[in-house]
């Protein structure tokens, strides 16, 4: 029974990251995916038991998560600024040269 409860896990977590809209995103339900199960292999060869497997596995899926997002490479004209309108509202848009040639 635990075995099919794995199987699902990994299917819910493959469909989900298939739900990433970034690059970023991406990378980081990948790297969380890879993570997740070499750490849970990791876990089982260290540990021997269920408990060790499943923080290898959290662990693993952090790392992984995180490696992922940051090895991101970061593109001119992907960052983003906030601005304000003439009304007062705050909003996210690519950032303008001003930005670039330190003129903001």
């Amino acid at each position: 029974m635990n075995f099919h409860k794995a199987i699902a896990a990994v299917l819910m977590t493959a469909a989900l990251a298939g739900c990433a809209q970034t690059e970023g995103q991406q990378r980081a339900g990948t790297g969380a995916l890879i993570g997740g199960a070499g750490g849970a292999l990791v876990g089982q060869a260290i540990g021997g038991n269920t408990e060790s497997t499943l923080i290898g596995a959290g662990a693993g899926a952090l790392l992984g998560a995180v490696v992922g997002s940051s090895t991101t490479p970061q593109r001119r004209g992907e960052q983003m600024c906030r601005y304000q309108d003439r009304r007062g509202r705050i909003y996210t848009a690519p950032c303008d040269d001003r930005y670039y040639n330190g003129d903001y």
